[in-house]
């Protein structure tokens, strides 16, 4: 499809968008989908909220302060002052953000879009290799880190790239710049509604990243989609939830789809199932977004309480089952980033009176495109697609492969996979449709079942774990001969990351050797993606021409 004409300075995102044709079919035809061709996401949604509700109206809930969408628009506006003015970065660089769940990340995302900016967030939890890995495919220029996390960054090394504190010490911190810029002193950058706005970056099979590039009216198609039709959401909402906002899960329910509706949203930086609990208590949360390890957890401390009599579960919830009264402002809460199991589903409805909305997203696709929610809902199935959206079941020659049966997930909507000047735009994009990476069953009556991962992606509480990333870390022990590394099924995190590990001649096996290993992936991959059960093997199944047969890894136990 043709472009419109760029504001973007700088082309750099628009100059590594695929070729036109590995493009997937784009499709609009669900009503609010369509854009003026000048558009801003963040200047849109905060100027949106702020016209109906005013400045005045709560917006951003910490543990150390609250922000209205006044506070919000002054200080991005202050940070977008300080990025051009003082910076030097013009429309089209990339800004990258690391930084907990907190008002001033938030402020930095709207910051930099303001600006004319391409935001790159990562998670505080990146070490400096993996940071400097996305900063150089990226050509990231300037770095906005919360305190450790810019410690991180600067012994990434990257060239060229520019690391600012976010709430630090000292006259250079961005906190403190911001607070010599008077207010009303930037004019957000009109933006073309096709400019990227964002790159994403999600961890493929080879553990190297791929960057996805979203324009500006992708933000908002998520929330015209999912988040319009299925979530459901209102302007007295209170918001919360555990995935950090480097990604696209917690951007868009932490972020995204609060602000699109003048609803408020508390950001905790550490969003434990403990914390989630405190929160939902303590600030009336009515809509939550976690995994589904967070709410097998929460369901265990419930239990615990009541038998210990700590809770109290004596009245009914907010939906229909009953439930403990500190959950009782309950009424959405939202499932993702691992396939939700009919049992949690159920035994949470029975605490808590509330139908979690299960769904499959991706960061190619930025957010939900399958889920149900209320009466909808099928307790163990995703769901059928969300409107705005297609989804079919295809064989590998692209076929569609009849209900019942198992086959590749693919999918197509207002948003779709762009990889940032990356070959394996044509595995992800094939026939026009986005190839999730995923195996499911559609039944008769078009709800979607998933089945497993088509590919070496682990999915544990959530999180996207590339295998092979985890066999590289292990691989640079000096006691490693060789590594292969695959989910394993688990009641808990779903799946668990585990590694089948060739030892040399000298090293011992046991117990401190597993956690020496541990230890060592720890400090040089973010700490979640470590193997958490490490199995000592003679060999490595492989082929004659010596490619690692993960699948016969399982055979080994």
């Amino acid at each position: 499809m043709d472009l419109l004409p760029s504001a973007h300075v700088d082309s750099f995102a628009r100059d590594r968008l695929p070729a036109a044709d590995r493009w997937p079919e784009l499709r609009f035809d669900l009503d609010g989908l369509h854009y003026p061709d000048q558009l801003n996401c963040a200047g849109h949604l905060l100027d949106t909220a702020i016209a109906a509700y005013g400045p005045d109206r709560k917006c951003l809930i910490s543990n150390a302060e609250t922000w209205t969408y006044g506070d919000l628009d002054r200080h991005s506006d202050q940070i977008a002052h300080v990025l051009t003015a003082e910076l030097g970065v013009v429309p089209g660089n990339r800004v990258l953000i690391c930084g907990p769940n907190s008002p001033w990340t938030v402020a930095c995302w709207f910051g930099v879009l303001k600006a004319g900016g391409v935001v790159v967030t990562v998670v505080p939890l990146l070490r400096s290799e993996e940071i400097a890995t996305v900063a150089e495919i990226a050509q990231v220029s300037v770095a906005l880190c919360a305190p450790g996390c810019d410690e991180q960054a600067s012994l990434a090394g990257v060239a060229g790239m520019r690391v600012l504190t976010v709430g630090g010490k000292g006259p250079e911190d961005l906190v403190e710049r911001c607070s010599r810029v008077a207010a009303g002193e930037f004019d957000t950058v009109r933006t073309s509604q096709d400019d990227v706005a964002m790159i994403a970056f999600t961890s493929g099979t080879t553990g190297r990243p791929k960057g996805c590039l979203h324009f500006h009216r992708d933000v908002l198609a998520i929330a015209d989609t999912f988040a319009e039709h299925v979530l459901r959401a209102r302007p007295d909402d209170v918001f919360t939830g555990s995935p950090p906002l480097g990604f696209t899960f917690g951007l868009g329910g932490l972020v995204i789809f609060p602000l699109h509706v003048g609803a408020s949203t508390v950001l905790l930086e550490r969003g434990s199932p403990e914390a989630l609990l405190g929160a939902i208590e303590k600030h009336g949360v009515s809509v939550l977004f976690t995994a589904p390890t967070a709410y097998r957890a929460m369901l265990a401390m419930l239990e615990s309480d009541s038998r210990s009599g700590d809770g109290d579960s004596s009245s009914g919830g907010s939906g229909e089952g009953g439930g403990d009264t500190r959950l009782s402002t309950l009424r959405r809460c939202v499932s993702a980033g691992e396939a939700l199991p009919g049992e949690t589903w159920r035994a949470w409805h029975a605490a808590t009176g509330v139908k979690i909305i299960d769904g499959i997203g991706a960061t190619e696709l930025l957010h939900i495109f399958i889920s149900a929610a209320d009466d909808d809902i099928r307790p163990g199935s995703t769901g059928r697609p969300v409107p705005g959206w297609e989804a079919v079941i295809l064989d590998a020659e692209g076929n569609p492969v009849p209900d019942g049966e198992p086959g590749l997930l693919a999918v197509r909507g207002p948003v779709g996979c762009r990889y940032l000047a990356d070959e394996r735009q044509s595995t992800y994009v094939r026939h026009g449709w986005n190839y999730t990476g995923d195996t499911y069953i559609r039944d008769a009556d078009g709800y979607f079942w998933y089945q497993a991962r088509s590919d070496d992606m682990i999915i544990s509480s959530g999180y996207n774990i590339a295998g092979p990333e985890v066999e590289n870390a292990l691989l640079r022990h000096p006691s490693v001969l060789e590594a292969g590394v695959i989910g394993m099924p688990d009641a808990d995190r779903g799946q668990l990351v585990t590694a089948f590990v060739v030892l040399r001649p000298e090293a011992a096996t046991g117990e401190a050797t597993v956690k020496e290993l541990q230890e060592f992936v720890k400090a040089r991959i973010a700490p979640y993606k470590y193997p958490r059960a490490v199995h000592f093997v003679p060999a490595l199944p492989r082929t004659n021409t010596g490619k690692l047969q993960r699948f016969k890894l399982r055979d080994l136990l």
